[in-house]
Protein backbone atom coordinates (compact mmCIF):
# COMPACT_ATOMS: atom_id res chain seq x y z
CA UNK A 1 0.00 0.00 0.00
CA UNK A 2 1.61 3.42 -0.74
CA UNK A 3 2.02 6.20 1.67
CA UNK A 4 -0.46 8.17 0.25
CA UNK A 5 -3.35 5.58 1.11
CA UNK A 6 -1.66 4.89 4.57
CA UNK A 7 -2.30 8.42 5.44
CA UNK A 8 -5.53 8.35 3.52
CA UNK A 9 -6.91 5.49 5.73
CA UNK A 10 -5.62 6.91 8.80
CA UNK A 11 -7.51 10.25 8.32
CA UNK A 12 -10.63 8.67 7.65
CA UNK A 13 -11.10 5.72 10.20
CA UNK A 14 -10.92 7.01 13.78
CA UNK A 15 -9.36 5.40 16.15
CA UNK A 16 -11.53 6.10 19.60
CA UNK A 17 -14.79 6.00 20.35
CA UNK A 18 -17.25 6.66 17.32
CA UNK A 19 -19.52 10.04 18.10
CA UNK A 20 -22.40 10.09 15.31
CA UNK A 21 -24.74 12.74 15.23
CA UNK A 22 -28.16 11.25 15.64
CA UNK A 23 -30.75 10.89 13.15
CA UNK A 24 -33.18 13.35 12.76
CA UNK A 25 -35.81 12.42 14.70
CA UNK A 26 -34.17 9.67 16.44
CA UNK A 27 -35.70 9.73 19.79
CA UNK A 28 -39.30 10.50 19.02
CA UNK A 29 -40.22 7.17 18.90
CA UNK A 30 -39.18 6.69 22.36
CA UNK A 31 -40.69 9.68 23.43
CA UNK A 32 -44.21 8.37 21.33
CA UNK A 33 -44.07 5.22 23.06
CA UNK A 34 -43.55 6.65 26.53
CA UNK A 35 -46.70 9.53 25.89
CA UNK A 36 -48.99 6.54 25.21
CA UNK A 37 -47.67 4.06 27.96
CA UNK A 38 -48.48 7.45 29.83
CA UNK A 39 -51.81 7.66 28.82
CA UNK A 40 -52.61 4.43 29.22
CA UNK A 41 -51.80 4.50 32.48
CA UNK A 42 -53.75 7.48 33.16
CA UNK A 43 -57.25 5.84 30.83
CA UNK A 44 -59.59 5.43 33.50
CA UNK A 45 -61.77 2.38 33.04
CA UNK A 46 -65.79 2.90 32.13
CA UNK A 47 -68.33 2.02 34.69
CA UNK A 48 -70.74 2.05 32.34
CA UNK A 49 -71.51 0.44 29.01
CA UNK A 50 -71.10 2.50 25.43
CA UNK A 51 -74.39 1.69 24.29
CA UNK A 52 -77.75 1.48 25.51
CA UNK A 53 -79.64 -1.70 27.02
CA UNK A 54 -81.76 -2.24 23.85
CA UNK A 55 -78.88 -1.73 21.90
CA UNK A 56 -76.93 -4.32 24.31
CA UNK A 57 -79.71 -6.66 23.16
CA UNK A 58 -78.97 -7.77 19.66
CA UNK A 59 -76.64 -10.36 20.40
CA UNK A 60 -78.71 -11.54 23.71
CA UNK A 61 -81.65 -12.23 21.42
CA UNK A 62 -79.95 -13.21 18.26
CA UNK A 63 -79.02 -16.07 20.34
CA UNK A 64 -81.92 -17.05 22.04
CA UNK A 65 -83.85 -17.01 18.74
CA UNK A 66 -81.32 -18.93 16.61
CA UNK A 67 -79.72 -20.97 19.15
CA UNK A 68 -82.45 -21.50 21.25
CA UNK A 69 -80.57 -20.19 24.03
CA UNK A 70 -77.91 -22.34 24.03
CA UNK A 71 -74.36 -21.75 23.69
CA UNK A 72 -73.32 -20.59 20.27
CA UNK A 73 -69.73 -20.30 17.94
CA UNK A 74 -69.47 -16.97 17.37
CA UNK A 75 -68.11 -17.29 13.57
CA UNK A 76 -71.97 -19.23 13.35
CA UNK A 77 -73.91 -16.51 15.31
CA UNK A 78 -72.52 -13.90 13.21
CA UNK A 79 -72.69 -15.30 10.07
CA UNK A 80 -76.73 -15.80 10.81
CA UNK A 81 -76.76 -11.73 11.27
CA UNK A 82 -75.04 -10.77 8.16
CA UNK A 83 -72.04 -9.41 10.33
CA UNK A 84 -68.22 -9.80 10.22
CA UNK A 85 -67.57 -10.94 13.41
CA UNK A 86 -63.93 -9.23 13.62
CA UNK A 87 -65.39 -5.83 12.67
CA UNK A 88 -65.13 -2.77 15.30
CA UNK A 89 -68.95 -2.54 15.66
CA UNK A 90 -69.38 -6.34 16.34
CA UNK A 91 -66.70 -6.62 18.69
CA UNK A 92 -68.53 -3.75 20.23
CA UNK A 93 -71.22 -5.34 20.29
CA UNK A 94 -70.26 -8.46 22.14
CA UNK A 95 -68.20 -6.36 25.16
CA UNK A 96 -71.11 -4.08 25.57
CA UNK A 97 -73.61 -7.29 25.83
CA UNK A 98 -70.98 -9.02 27.78
CA UNK A 99 -70.58 -5.62 30.25
CA UNK A 100 -74.62 -5.54 30.68
CA UNK A 101 -74.22 -9.64 31.91
CA UNK A 102 -76.57 -10.54 29.09
CA UNK A 103 -73.39 -12.68 27.68
CA UNK A 104 -70.34 -14.62 28.86
CA UNK A 105 -67.39 -14.89 26.10
CA UNK A 106 -65.59 -11.62 24.93
CA UNK A 107 -65.30 -10.85 21.36
CA UNK A 108 -61.93 -12.91 21.32
CA UNK A 109 -63.77 -16.36 22.28
CA UNK A 110 -64.56 -18.72 20.33
CA UNK A 111 -67.99 -19.41 21.89
CA UNK A 112 -70.65 -16.66 23.18
CA UNK A 113 -73.78 -17.87 25.84
CA UNK A 114 -76.65 -16.29 27.67
CA UNK A 115 -75.82 -15.86 31.47
CA UNK A 116 -78.76 -17.15 33.51
CA UNK A 117 -80.36 -13.42 33.78
CA UNK A 118 -79.62 -12.98 29.98
CA UNK A 119 -81.71 -15.94 29.42
CA UNK A 120 -84.97 -14.71 31.53
CA UNK A 121 -84.77 -11.43 29.66
CA UNK A 122 -84.79 -12.60 26.42
CA UNK A 123 -87.16 -16.12 26.41
CA UNK A 124 -91.10 -15.13 25.68
CA UNK A 125 -91.92 -17.91 27.42
CA UNK A 126 -90.85 -16.45 30.60
CA UNK A 127 -93.68 -14.36 32.65
CA UNK A 128 -93.69 -11.00 31.42
CA UNK A 129 -93.24 -9.54 35.26
CA UNK A 130 -90.24 -12.02 35.87
CA UNK A 131 -88.56 -11.14 32.26
CA UNK A 132 -88.83 -7.29 33.19
CA UNK A 133 -87.33 -7.81 36.59
CA UNK A 134 -84.54 -9.65 35.23
CA UNK A 135 -83.83 -6.82 32.50
CA UNK A 136 -84.29 -3.71 35.11
CA UNK A 137 -81.35 -6.01 36.91
CA UNK A 138 -78.79 -5.43 34.25
CA UNK A 139 -79.84 -2.51 32.94
CA UNK A 140 -79.93 -0.67 35.99
CA UNK A 141 -79.30 -2.30 39.18
CA UNK A 142 -75.90 -3.92 37.51
CA UNK A 143 -74.24 -0.55 36.42
CA UNK A 144 -72.90 1.05 39.22
CA UNK A 145 -74.00 4.77 38.55
CA UNK A 146 -76.87 3.86 36.64
CA UNK A 147 -78.61 2.38 40.10
CA UNK A 148 -77.36 5.34 42.20
CA UNK A 149 -79.41 7.70 39.84
CA UNK A 150 -81.99 5.41 40.18
CA UNK A 151 -82.23 4.97 43.74
CA UNK A 152 -81.81 8.81 44.26
CA UNK A 153 -84.48 10.30 41.50
CA UNK A 154 -87.35 7.37 42.02
CA UNK A 155 -90.42 8.74 42.50
CA UNK A 156 -89.67 12.24 41.83
CA UNK A 157 -89.41 14.44 38.75
CA UNK A 158 -86.09 13.50 36.75
CA UNK A 159 -83.71 17.02 37.32
CA UNK A 160 -81.95 18.89 34.60
CA UNK A 161 -78.95 16.37 33.49
CA UNK A 162 -77.02 19.09 34.74
CA UNK A 163 -77.85 17.96 38.69
CA UNK A 164 -77.42 14.32 37.59
CA UNK A 165 -74.00 14.62 36.91
CA UNK A 166 -73.03 17.01 40.13
CA UNK A 167 -74.79 13.65 42.05
CA UNK A 168 -72.50 11.56 40.53
CA UNK A 169 -69.10 13.55 40.91
CA UNK A 170 -69.98 13.99 44.36
CA UNK A 171 -70.58 9.83 44.74
CA UNK A 172 -67.44 9.43 43.36
CA UNK A 173 -68.18 8.54 39.30
CA UNK A 174 -64.91 10.29 37.61
CA UNK A 175 -66.06 9.40 34.33
CA UNK A 176 -64.64 11.26 31.49
CA UNK A 177 -67.99 11.67 29.87
CA UNK A 178 -70.69 11.79 32.47
CA UNK A 179 -73.52 13.21 29.79
CA UNK A 180 -72.95 9.70 27.74
CA UNK A 181 -73.63 8.08 31.02
CA UNK A 182 -76.84 10.36 31.97
CA UNK A 183 -78.27 9.86 28.46
CA UNK A 184 -77.50 5.90 28.27
CA UNK A 185 -79.47 5.52 31.70
CA UNK A 186 -82.57 7.80 30.57
CA UNK A 187 -82.44 5.28 27.53
CA UNK A 188 -82.52 2.59 29.25
CA UNK A 189 -85.30 3.61 31.95
CA UNK A 190 -87.15 4.52 28.78
CA UNK A 191 -86.82 1.17 27.45
CA UNK A 192 -87.70 -0.59 30.99
CA UNK A 193 -90.78 1.75 30.87
CA UNK A 194 -89.72 3.29 34.56
CA UNK A 195 -89.25 6.33 33.12
CA UNK A 196 -92.61 8.18 32.03
CA UNK A 197 -94.42 11.69 31.02
CA UNK A 198 -96.68 11.94 33.91
CA UNK A 199 -98.42 15.11 35.43
CA UNK A 200 -96.50 17.09 32.25
CA UNK A 201 -92.98 16.44 33.75
CA UNK A 202 -90.52 12.73 33.02
CA UNK A 203 -91.18 11.18 36.21
CA UNK A 204 -88.26 8.35 37.04
CA UNK A 205 -91.42 5.53 38.45
CA UNK A 206 -90.14 2.68 41.24
CA UNK A 207 -90.26 -0.80 39.19
CA UNK A 208 -92.51 -2.25 41.96
CA UNK A 209 -94.61 0.24 40.48
CA UNK A 210 -94.08 -0.96 36.96
CA UNK A 211 -94.29 -4.93 38.21
CA UNK A 212 -97.40 -5.00 40.03
CA UNK A 213 -99.19 -3.72 36.89
CA UNK A 214 -98.07 -6.87 35.20
CA UNK A 215 -100.03 -10.05 35.62
CA UNK A 216 -97.72 -12.82 36.91
CA UNK A 217 -98.41 -15.40 34.49
CA UNK A 218 -100.48 -14.80 31.16
CA UNK A 219 -102.17 -17.69 29.14
CA UNK A 220 -100.87 -17.17 25.32
CA UNK A 221 -97.43 -15.11 24.07
CA UNK A 222 -99.32 -12.33 22.46
CA UNK A 223 -101.61 -11.93 25.35
CA UNK A 224 -98.29 -11.42 27.30
CA UNK A 225 -96.97 -9.28 24.67
CA UNK A 226 -99.85 -6.97 25.12
CA UNK A 227 -99.76 -6.85 28.84
CA UNK A 228 -96.69 -6.10 29.08
CA UNK A 229 -97.11 -3.47 26.83
CA UNK A 230 -100.04 -1.82 28.63
CA UNK A 231 -98.37 -2.46 31.43
CA UNK A 232 -94.97 0.12 30.75
CA UNK A 233 -97.04 2.21 28.68
CA UNK A 234 -99.82 3.66 31.26
CA UNK A 235 -97.18 4.85 34.46
CA UNK A 236 -99.45 6.74 36.96
CA UNK A 237 -98.44 9.10 39.89
CA UNK A 238 -98.50 7.37 43.45
CA UNK A 239 -100.67 8.33 45.54
CA UNK A 240 -99.35 11.18 47.60
CA UNK A 241 -102.51 11.58 49.93
CA UNK A 242 -100.95 13.70 52.77
CA UNK A 243 -102.68 11.89 55.95
CA UNK A 244 -101.48 13.80 58.99
CA UNK A 245 -99.75 16.38 57.18
CA UNK A 246 -102.14 18.90 55.62
CA UNK A 247 -100.01 22.00 56.50
CA UNK A 248 -97.52 20.96 53.73
CA UNK A 249 -100.64 20.44 51.07
CA UNK A 250 -101.41 22.34 48.39
CA UNK A 251 -104.49 20.79 46.67
CA UNK A 252 -104.79 21.97 43.07
CA UNK A 253 -107.91 22.07 41.70
CA UNK A 254 -108.30 21.54 38.23
CA UNK A 255 -110.42 20.40 34.69
CA UNK A 256 -108.46 16.57 34.47
CA UNK A 257 -110.52 15.30 31.73
CA UNK A 258 -109.49 11.21 30.10
CA UNK A 259 -105.44 11.12 29.35
CA UNK A 260 -104.46 12.79 26.23
CA UNK A 261 -107.24 14.98 25.93
CA UNK A 262 -106.89 18.49 26.37
CA UNK A 263 -108.07 19.49 29.96
CA UNK A 264 -105.64 16.40 30.76
CA UNK A 265 -102.37 18.08 28.70
CA UNK A 266 -103.62 21.37 30.13
CA UNK A 267 -103.70 20.40 33.58
CA UNK A 268 -100.46 18.42 33.01
CA UNK A 269 -98.52 21.46 31.81
CA UNK A 270 -99.97 23.93 34.40
CA UNK A 271 -99.04 21.57 37.44
CA UNK A 272 -95.02 20.97 35.72
CA UNK A 273 -94.34 24.36 34.37
CA UNK A 274 -95.61 26.61 36.35
CA UNK A 275 -97.96 25.37 39.70
CA UNK A 276 -94.87 22.92 40.96
CA UNK A 277 -91.74 25.84 40.42
CA UNK A 278 -94.12 28.50 41.87
CA UNK A 279 -94.55 26.37 45.10
CA UNK A 280 -91.00 25.36 45.63
CA UNK A 281 -89.98 27.52 48.19
CA UNK A 282 -92.81 27.01 50.07
CA UNK A 283 -92.36 23.30 50.68
CA UNK A 284 -95.85 22.05 49.56
CA UNK A 285 -96.64 19.18 48.28
CA UNK A 286 -98.89 19.57 45.23
CA UNK A 287 -101.49 16.95 45.15
CA UNK A 288 -104.18 16.92 42.18
CA UNK A 289 -107.44 14.59 42.32
CA UNK A 290 -106.47 12.35 40.33
CA UNK A 291 -103.68 11.09 42.95
CA UNK A 292 -106.18 10.51 45.45
CA UNK A 293 -109.51 9.12 43.54
CA UNK A 294 -111.28 8.62 39.77
CA UNK A 295 -111.29 11.40 37.38
CA UNK A 296 -114.11 13.49 37.33
CA UNK A 297 -115.79 11.87 40.82
CA UNK A 298 -116.16 14.33 43.71
CA UNK A 299 -114.96 11.65 46.08
CA UNK A 300 -115.07 12.13 50.11
CA UNK A 301 -111.50 12.34 49.25
CA UNK A 302 -111.17 15.19 47.36
CA UNK A 303 -113.86 17.36 49.66
CA UNK A 304 -111.41 16.44 52.22
CA UNK A 305 -108.43 17.86 50.20
CA UNK A 306 -110.34 20.91 49.61
CA UNK A 307 -111.52 21.57 53.01
CA UNK A 308 -108.22 20.53 54.88
CA UNK A 309 -105.00 21.52 53.12
CA UNK A 310 -103.35 24.36 53.58
CA UNK A 311 -103.30 26.42 49.87
CA UNK A 312 -105.81 25.64 47.07
CA UNK A 313 -104.62 26.43 43.66
CA UNK A 314 -108.36 26.43 41.49
CA UNK A 315 -107.60 27.02 37.92
CA UNK A 316 -110.94 28.11 36.23
CA UNK A 317 -109.72 27.21 32.56
CA UNK A 318 -112.33 25.43 30.66
CA UNK A 319 -115.38 26.40 32.60
CA UNK A 320 -115.14 23.16 34.38
CA UNK A 321 -117.98 22.82 36.52
CA UNK A 322 -116.54 20.57 39.45
CA UNK A 323 -113.95 22.95 39.74
CA UNK A 324 -116.35 25.51 40.40
CA UNK A 325 -118.20 23.51 42.96
CA UNK A 326 -115.15 22.51 44.74
CA UNK A 327 -114.19 25.92 44.84
CA UNK A 328 -117.21 26.93 46.29
CA UNK A 329 -116.62 24.63 49.02
CA UNK A 330 -112.92 26.63 49.72
CA UNK A 331 -114.63 29.67 49.89
CA UNK A 332 -116.88 28.46 52.51
CA UNK A 333 -114.57 27.71 54.49
CA UNK A 334 -112.33 31.25 53.74
CA UNK A 335 -109.34 29.51 53.51
CA UNK A 336 -105.99 30.54 50.96
CA UNK A 337 -106.92 30.38 48.22
CA UNK A 338 -105.39 30.82 44.43
CA UNK A 339 -107.25 31.51 41.20
CA UNK A 340 -105.29 30.96 37.70
CA UNK A 341 -107.16 31.03 34.33
CA UNK A 342 -106.02 30.93 30.47
CA UNK A 343 -106.41 34.55 28.62
CA UNK A 344 -108.20 32.87 26.32
CA UNK A 345 -111.38 32.04 28.86
CA UNK A 346 -113.44 34.98 30.67
CA UNK A 347 -113.88 35.02 34.13
CA UNK A 348 -117.25 34.17 35.38
CA UNK A 349 -119.27 37.20 36.80
CA UNK A 350 -119.34 36.19 40.04
CA UNK A 351 -115.68 35.82 40.09
CA UNK A 352 -114.31 38.62 37.71
CA UNK A 353 -113.57 41.31 40.89
CA UNK A 354 -111.21 39.17 42.15
CA UNK A 355 -107.88 38.33 41.98
CA UNK A 356 -106.67 35.59 38.97
CA UNK A 357 -103.65 35.18 37.68
CA UNK A 358 -104.15 35.24 33.86
CA UNK A 359 -102.06 32.99 31.50
CA UNK A 360 -101.71 33.26 28.07
CA UNK A 361 -101.72 29.83 26.33
CA UNK A 362 -102.40 30.98 22.88
CA UNK A 363 -99.43 29.66 21.23
CA UNK A 364 -96.04 28.26 22.53
CA UNK A 365 -94.35 31.57 21.51
CA UNK A 366 -95.91 33.82 24.36
CA UNK A 367 -96.09 31.12 26.99
CA UNK A 368 -92.68 29.52 27.14
CA UNK A 369 -90.94 33.43 27.28
CA UNK A 370 -93.34 34.38 30.14
CA UNK A 371 -93.57 31.36 32.30
CA UNK A 372 -91.72 33.16 34.95
CA UNK A 373 -93.47 35.90 35.15
CA UNK A 374 -96.41 33.18 35.64
CA UNK A 375 -94.74 31.66 38.40
CA UNK A 376 -93.83 34.72 40.17
CA UNK A 377 -97.47 36.17 39.97
CA UNK A 378 -98.64 32.86 41.20
CA UNK A 379 -95.86 32.49 44.24
CA UNK A 380 -96.77 35.97 45.41
CA UNK A 381 -100.29 35.29 45.76
CA UNK A 382 -99.33 32.26 47.28
CA UNK A 383 -97.35 34.91 49.56
CA UNK A 384 -100.05 36.79 50.21
CA UNK A 385 -102.36 33.98 51.04
CA UNK A 386 -100.23 32.60 53.21
CA UNK A 387 -99.62 35.02 55.54
CA UNK A 388 -102.71 36.68 55.93
CA UNK A 389 -105.65 34.31 54.95
CA UNK A 390 -108.63 36.78 55.86
CA UNK A 391 -106.76 39.55 53.56
CA UNK A 392 -107.88 37.62 50.19
CA UNK A 393 -112.02 38.08 49.41
CA UNK A 394 -113.98 36.07 47.75
CA UNK A 395 -118.25 35.88 47.31
CA UNK A 396 -119.03 34.37 50.36
CA UNK A 397 -116.68 36.50 52.75
CA UNK A 398 -118.11 39.34 51.06
CA UNK A 399 -121.99 38.82 51.10
CA UNK A 400 -122.29 36.74 53.86
CA UNK A 401 -119.30 38.21 56.46
CA UNK A 402 -120.44 35.93 59.30
CA UNK A 403 -120.32 32.95 57.76
CA UNK A 404 -117.65 30.05 57.85
CA UNK A 405 -117.76 26.35 57.30
CA UNK A 406 -115.63 24.68 59.73
CA UNK A 407 -114.86 20.72 60.12
CA UNK A 408 -113.67 18.82 63.26
CA UNK A 409 -109.94 19.17 62.77
CA UNK A 410 -110.07 21.51 59.53
CA UNK A 411 -110.97 24.96 61.29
Amino acid sequence: MSIEAENLKSETVPTGPVHRSPRPGGKKPAAKRKRSVTARKGRTVRSFPACTFEEALVIANAIQQFASGQRVRKLTLFEHLNKSPDSGPSRQLITNSSKYELTEGGYQADYIELTQDGKIATDSDVPPRERLRARFKLAVEGIAPFKSIYDRFKGNKLPAHAVIKDFLTEGGFQEDDLQECVDTFILNAKFLGILKPIAGAERLLPIEHILEEIPESVESSSVEKTNLVNATSRGSLPSSAPVGSWDKTCFYITPIGEPDSEHRMHSDLFLSSIIEPALAEFGLNVVRADQIGKPGMISAQVIEHVVKSKLVIADLSFHNPNVFYELSLRHSCRLPTVQVIRACDQIPFDLDQFRTVKIDTSTIYTLVPSLETYRSEIANQVRRALTDPDSADNPISIFCPGLKVTLNGAA
